[in-house]
Protein backbone atom coordinates (compact mmCIF):
# COMPACT_ATOMS: atom_id res chain seq x y z
CA UNK A 1 0.00 0.00 0.00
CA UNK A 2 2.84 2.06 0.86
CA UNK A 3 4.12 2.17 -2.48
CA UNK A 4 0.80 2.88 -4.52
CA UNK A 5 0.23 5.79 -2.15
CA UNK A 6 3.97 7.31 -3.07
CA UNK A 7 3.17 6.76 -6.54
CA UNK A 8 -0.32 8.48 -6.64
CA UNK A 9 0.63 11.18 -4.09
CA UNK A 10 3.85 11.99 -6.75
CA UNK A 11 1.44 11.91 -9.28
CA UNK A 12 -0.83 14.63 -7.46
CA UNK A 13 2.28 16.59 -7.13
CA UNK A 14 3.45 16.68 -10.21
CA UNK A 15 -0.08 17.64 -11.67
CA UNK A 16 -0.06 20.49 -9.48
CA UNK A 17 3.40 21.57 -10.73
CA UNK A 18 2.12 21.25 -14.38
CA UNK A 19 -0.92 23.29 -13.81
CA UNK A 20 0.32 26.03 -11.37
CA UNK A 21 3.41 26.39 -14.32
CA UNK A 22 0.25 26.57 -16.74
CA UNK A 23 -0.91 29.38 -15.21
CA UNK A 24 1.84 31.39 -14.40
CA UNK A 25 3.58 31.03 -17.90
CA UNK A 26 0.89 31.30 -20.42
CA UNK A 27 -0.99 34.74 -21.16
CA UNK A 28 -3.41 33.02 -23.81
CA UNK A 29 -7.08 31.95 -22.93
CA UNK A 30 -7.67 28.55 -24.00
CA UNK A 31 -4.05 27.89 -22.48
CA UNK A 32 -5.19 28.84 -19.28
CA UNK A 33 -8.31 27.31 -19.35
CA UNK A 34 -6.62 23.68 -20.10
CA UNK A 35 -3.58 24.72 -16.66
CA UNK A 36 -6.98 24.72 -14.89
CA UNK A 37 -8.17 21.72 -16.05
CA UNK A 38 -4.74 20.23 -14.82
CA UNK A 39 -5.23 21.59 -11.63
CA UNK A 40 -8.31 20.23 -11.11
CA UNK A 41 -7.75 16.56 -12.33
CA UNK A 42 -4.90 17.10 -9.88
CA UNK A 43 -7.47 17.80 -7.30
CA UNK A 44 -9.38 14.52 -8.35
CA UNK A 45 -6.87 12.46 -7.57
CA UNK A 46 -5.92 13.52 -4.60
CA UNK A 47 -9.53 13.32 -3.35
CA UNK A 48 -8.98 9.35 -4.56
CA UNK A 49 -6.40 9.27 -2.71
CA UNK A 50 -7.45 10.39 0.03
CA UNK A 51 -10.23 7.88 -0.29
CA UNK A 52 -7.92 5.06 -0.81
CA UNK A 53 -6.00 5.65 2.32
CA UNK A 54 -9.38 6.02 4.70
CA UNK A 55 -10.87 2.98 2.98
CA UNK A 56 -13.75 4.76 0.90
CA UNK A 57 -12.37 4.81 -2.51
CA UNK A 58 -16.12 3.97 -3.84
CA UNK A 59 -17.34 7.31 -2.09
CA UNK A 60 -14.27 9.16 -3.56
CA UNK A 61 -14.84 7.74 -6.79
CA UNK A 62 -18.12 9.01 -6.72
CA UNK A 63 -17.15 12.26 -5.84
CA UNK A 64 -14.36 12.58 -8.45
CA UNK A 65 -16.73 11.70 -11.28
CA UNK A 66 -18.96 14.39 -10.29
CA UNK A 67 -16.12 17.14 -10.02
CA UNK A 68 -15.14 15.76 -13.37
CA UNK A 69 -18.13 16.51 -15.57
CA UNK A 70 -19.30 19.93 -13.12
CA UNK A 71 -15.35 20.89 -14.56
CA UNK A 72 -15.83 19.52 -17.91
CA UNK A 73 -19.16 22.16 -18.43
CA UNK A 74 -16.89 24.73 -16.95
CA UNK A 75 -14.36 24.25 -19.14
CA UNK A 76 -17.07 24.02 -22.19
CA UNK A 77 -18.22 27.57 -21.21
CA UNK A 78 -14.68 28.92 -20.73
CA UNK A 79 -13.71 27.96 -24.42
CA UNK A 80 -16.57 29.31 -25.89
CA UNK A 81 -15.91 32.79 -23.88
CA UNK A 82 -12.30 32.46 -25.03
CA UNK A 83 -14.08 31.70 -28.58
CA UNK A 84 -16.17 34.81 -28.43
CA UNK A 85 -13.29 37.30 -27.05
CA UNK A 86 -10.89 36.21 -30.19
CA UNK A 87 -14.19 36.84 -32.54
CA UNK A 88 -14.62 39.89 -30.97
CA UNK A 89 -11.63 41.61 -29.84
CA UNK A 90 -8.93 39.40 -32.64
CA UNK A 91 -6.82 38.23 -29.70
CA UNK A 92 -6.50 35.50 -27.04
CA UNK A 93 -3.48 37.41 -25.17
CA UNK A 94 -4.57 38.26 -21.38
CA UNK A 95 -1.84 41.11 -21.45
CA UNK A 96 -3.98 42.93 -25.07
CA UNK A 97 -7.04 42.94 -23.00
CA UNK A 98 -6.70 45.61 -20.25
CA UNK A 99 -8.33 47.66 -23.54
CA UNK A 100 -11.52 46.14 -22.32
CA UNK A 101 -11.73 48.01 -19.23
CA UNK A 102 -13.28 51.46 -20.35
Amino acid sequence: MTTTFNVLLFGVICLLGVGFYGLLACKNLIKIVIALQILVKAAVLGVIVAGFVINKINFSQNLGVTVIVADTIVAVIGIALAVQVKRYIGTLDISKLSALKG
